[in-house]
């Protein structure tokens, strides 16, 4: 609820942020509406409607029609405001202007008029993100639910249980303090398997699990155990062995280019982890001592 209010409000900052700045360009008039303009041109190869012309320092490309109309040609090195002024009018690269009168030289135009751009762009911005979101979301539903489902499967079957048999000497190393058998095993076992598979959010109920239990062997109970730290730097610089299911969701099969980074990274934060764990509970240990 509270990450939803600061969203909430960076989005409402960022409209009032806009409407100042567009309650200023309209008193300032910044893009020149209803303002005529004067530009130079040359015919292009003896053309009779494309030339050359050279508009407030811009050397651009454009097309004279009988109409009265200058259709300008619109690039990537084009001014963000004429791109601007060409999709308000439903042109992606083409900025359709009226000549209101010429020579053999110049050209005096008119460009379509543009009001409350920014203002324009952030809605627009943050319906694109909204509607993103919910294809992301949905993207997301069938490799959750595939995951989640395998890891009913190995639940059930027992697979977990002789997975926690096998790993029991890396936990016990890891967890000392734990007994033999407890059940916060288990939860941890499913937590890292999860993390390592790249279902970041299915580990997470699996990792609140696991703290609960810890919490249950915990002597002191207003401060976090060995274990507990121990298993918080597990889980949050897990090994990964499969990118993450948003990551693939994402990029698709362009995933595959980082798994290998991503496993070296990875095994690098969960070494250091584990390692800044051990010395900090080890000296730890000899202070109460």
């Amino acid at each position: 609820m509270m990450l939803n209010k600061i969203w909430a409000s960076l989005i409402i900052l960022g409209i009032l942020y806009a409407l100042g700045q567009d309650i200023r360009d309209e008193f300032s008039n910044t893009y020149n509406n209803g303002v005529i303009q004067r530009a130079t041109y040359s015919f292009i190869e003896n053309s009779p409607t494309h030339v050359a012309l050279i508009f407030n320092d811009l050397h651009l490309n454009a097309t004279i029609k009988a109409n009265q109309q200058l259709h300008i040609h619109l690039d990537k090195q084009s001014p963000a405001y004429l791109h601007a002024i060409a999709n308000v009018n439903g042109k992606k690269n083409l900025l359709i202007s009226r000549i209101v009168s010429k020579n053999n030289t110049q050209l005096d135009i008119l460009l379509p008029e543009l009001h409350w751009h920014k203002l324009r762009t952030v809605t627009e911005a943050a319906f694109d993100i909204a509607q993103f979101a919910v294809k992301l979301a949905i993207g997301l539903i069938g490799i959750m639910a595939l995951w989640l489902g395998l890891m009913q499967i190995a639940e059930k079957s027992g697979l977990i249980k002789h997975m926690v048999k096998v790993v029991q000497p890396l936990l016990h190393w890891l967890f000392p303090n734990i007994p033999k058998g407890h059940p916060a095993f288990g939860s941890i076992s499913m937590n890292m398997a999860a993390n390592v598979l790249g279902l970041g959010n299915a580990a997470t109920p699996l990792g609140i699990k696991a703290m609960q239990q810890l919490q249950t062997l915990n002597p002191n109970k207003n401060k976090a155990s060995d274990e507990m730290c121990m298993f918080l730097a597990l889980n949050t610089s897990s090994v990964q062995l499969l990118p993450p299911v948003t990551l693939i969701a994402l990029m698709g099969t362009q995933v595959s280019e980082l798994i290998i980074p991503i496993i070296l990274a990875t095994s690098c934060s969960t070494i250091t982890a584990v390692s800044v764990a051990k010395l900090y509970a080890r000296r730890k240990n000899k202070s109460v001592k």
